[in-house]
């Protein structure tokens, strides 16, 4: 009776440890850990473009509305250009926040949303503040900045606010923590490149090939554009915009003043050396290739001067020797430099992903 319980149960028993035997073993820990690794190493491979190169923002402009019309914000529908009546009773002015030769301009608000208002300064300035009215008008689209409404009878223009203001903030605003993710040579090359891209638009605009004449100097250029939220450049002051013709020998001169210094192009300087006083009706005109002698001088405080950014000068350092032709004619288009910083910007981007992934 004991030996048949104990083969029953050594039976029972059996199948319980052929079971046990088929329990899958415990992986070690440095194979788990390797098989982790290797998991991170191909994210990391799949995240290389977006790691190194932010994708270039789309030239489509999203808020694209009919002429005359407008959309900021978090607006779903276009709204026409705000008339005086709407401007007078529906804007509430806020702050002076800048002022020019021209206008002053006032942080204010339009239903909930933050808009810049700007005012002429002095009726002796009208022509101009009219003029830059018109060019806001006519060249409405992803590089110049968002006209709202007007009024000529009050002398007010309307335009969408971008909070870190002129592109003369550019290092201040990237010196700030928050932004230090964007203080990259990469974003600071595609900023080079939307201005570039502004210059390229005016030479070839609905309204013809137009000059930014407020450009006598470094700071004064800076001021005429905004810095966006999502780090791009847009057109902003457009008061001294003058039309080349070439088919019919329409050239510019921008002002009536002497100009010195290197940083405008060679034929903006008086001709006739010391000994004859500067006369304006004796000073000869230009064309657009004044706006390609400077790029290389804004690009280059653009680039500014963190890791990366002498590489970038390296690479554009013959583009940009061809900019500084003394002859204007054999200085590249604005097109020309356009592709070459791409081309650059290609280039460097595929090294540094070629590195990137040889460490891993």
């Amino acid at each position: 009776m004991r030996l048949e319980i104990a083969e029953a149960v050594n039976m029972e028993k059996q199948p319980q440890n052929k079971r046990r035997g088929l329990a899958p073993r415990e992986v070690p820990p440095a194979v788990g850990l390797l098989l982790i690794m290797a998991l991170m190493n191909t994210l990391l491979y799949l995240c290389l473009d977006h790691f190194f190169i932010a994708p270039r923002q789309s030239i489509v402009d999203p808020r694209h509305c009919p002429y005359g019309h407008f959309r900021i914000g978090q607006m779903k529908n276009c709204s026409p250009w705000l008339s005086c009546e709407e401007l007078r009773t529906e804007v509430r002015q806020l702050k002076r926040v800048g002022e020019g030769a021209v206008k002053r301009v006032f942080l204010s608000e339009w239903k909930e949303h933050k808009v810049a208002l700007s005012r002429l300064t002095s009726l002796e300035m009208k022509d101009d503040f009219l003029h830059g009215l018109q060019m806001l008008k006519s060249l409405q689209g992803a590089h110049v900045v968002t006209l709202l409404g007007y009024c000529e009878d009050d002398n007010t223009i309307l335009t969408e606010y971008h909070p870190l203001g002129s592109l003369s903030n550019l290092e201040e605003t990237l010196n700030l923590s928050k932004y230090q993710n964007v203080n990259t040579w990469q974003h600071r090359l595609q900023l080079a490149m939307d201005y570039v891209s502004i210059i390229n638009y005016l030479h070839h605009s609905p309204m013809g090939t137009r000059v930014m004449c407020d450009s006598n100097d470094l700071p004064k250029t800076l001021s005429q554009y905004l810095l966006t939220s999502n780090f791009s450049i847009l057109a902003n002051d457009l008061d001294a915009l003058p039309l080349v013709n070439h088919s019919s020998g329409t050239l510019v001169k921008c002002g009536h003043r002497e100009l010195h210094g290197d940083f405008v192009a060679p034929e903006q300087l008086w001709p006739y050396g010391e000994d004859m006083p500067f006369r304006d009706n004796l000073m000869p005109s230009y064309d657009e290739k004044i706006d390609i002698w400077k790029i290389p001088d804004i690009s280059s405080f653009l680039l500014g001067h963190i890791e990366g950014s002498d590489m970038v000068r390296f690479h554009l350092f013959d583009i940009h020797k061809a900019c500084k032709s003394q002859t204007p004619s054999e200085r590249p288009t604005a097109q020309d430099v356009l592709e070459t910083y791409q081309k650059v910007l290609d280039t460097l981007r595929d090294a540094v992903m070629s590195q990137a992934r040889e460490m891993l």
